[in-house]
């Protein structure tokens, strides 16, 4: 068979179908245009779900008369003129596809204004055939229309999905661009149907309300590190506000949206020790970063990225929000006490090993510190002498007496308890009102946080192998071995170079024991090479712990002095991540003066 050239309609065509996916790929790269147009304004109307009618207006720099044609021309753009521009992109667009690649698979119109004209004209494409520029009527910018998409494909044209699913891909896209662009205003509808139109915003916060979620707003936590000419801002949710899916997940390096396993792994790795299984957390962020460091020429639609230095970038990331995420200490709102906090330990409900165990194995308290209430009775009843059922071997809870706070605002975070409930929830008054503890949860956050300090310091116990495995391993997960002696040591491990794709497993940590060590030092080693990380076996380590926090904390219907719980209460206002339990459950919930009026009606 002869090679031949391909008609220019049809390489156009084959290159539509790598840029040109779906209606939502239609908006994407006409709004990217728009934006870097510089456009303060922009408007998109839809039918049929973008597949009879995609329109985008804006109010942007538009195109000179002469460059119109050129502007549907294949590889014509006037975003980069070098590789030099190629390797330090600053534009969302830059390959010269768009256009020509949309007007290839639709009946296409562009009409523009250049800032400063004094008349409009526009240029027709009709089955990849280029009509001549005519007058048009348009305000100064741009206005692309693109109708019946896929009609001369119609093998591509099956695949588009339902109306309301191709519109939710619309929906979500100019979400994300608009979250991106909280100073441009974005307006959508569908079928003459305005379903959003966003305002712009100086405070970027008032944009995420706006595009994702009041609540979403109001309890994010706000995120702006900055390191080594890399920068990290936006906002992420609180564990407790996590969702069934990973449907409000916006990640943006320099302005553009991306999709990023390595992204993903260090905010999943972040996330780790506060969320269930199966659970995602949400977030609005963007990374500033030089765009040298960034290779944005990876996919034709421009989803993904590649960094020259992906290790830095990951570990920046996951510190950036492990540390956010370590300060979600209950009561956090409120100044934390400066004094340090006693430590709360119980042994098991029934009195035996349990709780006492592990902690007097792990070198952790078993003794409840004495806390400060022989003057409270006043304020509290007689709650303070009431006579707990007995739990085992607890430590005298006398102290000096302590003077009462000269006013509510100099009470502790958390304030002090007035009663149990139940045996599982305790109840303190605090300076905004009342405050509800999960007791369990909370004391399960605190022994895990314990353990967690405790391997942390210490030296890991490890037991070697009676018959050390043999595995084999890829050449770069042997070389991971040599290379990561040390780390592999300070976990407890003594693993073994045996040859070019050998490795021998001869000491484990005895936490592990019990585990399948080959599937474990696999995945550890996985992780290694492609991560730089050994997430998988500080994951592993940290299920173990938890579930040892879980069986050493305090049990429901167990009856607490007032001395305990406070103890309990000063201890969650000092330990990271306290706010949630192991599993992302709330430990303490507030309710406000005002809350409890409204209960009551009163001041009506």
């Amino acid at each position: 068979m002869r090679i031949r050239q391909l008609p220019e309609q049809l390489i156009n065509q084959i290159a539509a179908g790598e840029v040109v996916e779906r209606p939502a790929s239609v908006v994407k790269e006409l709004l990217e245009n728009a934006l870097d147009a510089g456009a303060r304004r922009i408007e998109i109307d839809l039918e049929a779900g973008g597949a009879k009618l995609v329109r985008l207006r804006d109010d942007g720099g538009g195109i000179a008369l002469d460059d119109l044609p050129l502007a549907l021309s294949r590889h014509a753009t006037s975003k980069i003129a070098s590789l030099d521009d190629l390797e330090t992109v600053r534009t969302l667009g830059f390959r010269g596809e768009a256009l020509p690649s949309i007007a290839s698979v639709s009946r296409f119109e562009l009409v523009s204004r250049e800032r400063g004209a004094e008349r409009a004209f526009a240029i027709v494409a009709e089955d990849g055939t280029l009509g001549a520029v005519k007058p048009a009527q348009h305000p100064e910018g741009t206005s692309v229309i693109a109708r019946d998409l896929f009609f001369n494909v119609p093998a591509r044209r099956k695949f588009l999905r339902a109306e309301r699913t191709e519109l939710g891909h619309v929906e979500e896209l100019v979400r994300a661009q608009a979250l991106a662009n909280p100073h441009v205003a974005f307006r959508l509808s569908h079928n003459g149907k305005v379903l959003s139109n966003l305002l712009p915003v100086d405070d970027p916060q008032r944009r995420v309300a706006d595009a994702v979620d009041p609540d979403f707003a109001a309890g994010a936590l706000r995120i702006d590190a900055e390191a080594g000419g890399i920068r990290l801002h936006g906002w992420i949710g609180a564990p407790t506000a996590s969702r069934g899916q990973a449907d409000r997940q916006f990640f943006f390096v320099n302005g553009r949206m991306v999709r990023d396993r390595l992204i993903a792994h260090a905010v999943r790795q972040a996330y780790a020790d506060v969320l269930f299984h199966g659970r995602h957390p949400a977030f609005v962020l963007e990374l500033r970063i030089d765009p040298a460091a960034v290779d944005v020429n990876v996919h034709p639609q421009k989803h993904e990225v590649r960094f020259r230095d992906s290790r830095l970038v990951h570990d920046f990331v996951f510190r950036s929000l492990h540390a956010a995420l370590a300060d979600t200490r209950a009561g956090a709102a409120a100044p934390i006490a400066a004094s340090p906090a006693p430590a709360f330990a119980l042994p098991a409900a029934n009195g035996g090993e349990g709780g006492a165990w592990a902690q007097a194995r792990l070198g952790l308290p078993t003794r409840v510190a004495s806390v400060p209430l022989a003057t409270y009775g006043a304020l509290y009843g007689n709650a303070a002498a009431a006579t707990p059922a007995p739990v085992g071997a607890i430590a005298d809870a006398a102290s000096t007496p302590q003077p009462l706070p000269e006013s509510p605002a100099d009470l502790p975070p958390l304030g002090f308890a007035l009663a149990q409930l139940r045996g599982i929830y305790i109840l303190a008054e605090n300076a905004h009102g009342l405050v509800l503890v999960d007791m369990h949860a909370a004391h399960e956050r605190i022994t895990y946080e314990r353990l967690k300090d405790a391997r942390a310091f210490g030296a890991v116990p490890s037991q070697l192998l009676l018959v050390p495995p043999t595995l084999r391993v890829s050449p770069r997960e042997a070389d991971a071995v040599e290379e990561h002696q040390a780390r592999f040591a300070a976990l407890g491990f003594e693993i073994t170079r045996s040859g070019p794709d050998r490795v021998v497993v001869r000491r484990i940590p005895s936490a592990l024991e019990g585990a399948d060590v080959e599937r474990l030092v696999g995945d550890v080693l996985a992780d290694l090479v492609e991560h730089g990380s050994d997430a998988r076996l500080v994951e592993y380590e940290n299920e173990l712990m938890a579930t040892m926090a879980c069986h050493a904390s305090v049990r429901a219907n167990r009856r607490l002095t007032l001395a305990e719980m406070n103890g309990l209460l000063r201890q969650m206002e000092q330990t990271e991540r306290s706010g949630q339990c192991n599993h992302g459950r709330p430990t303490w919930v507030q309710l406000t003066q005002a809350e409890l009026d409204r209960l009551f009606l009163r001041g009506r």
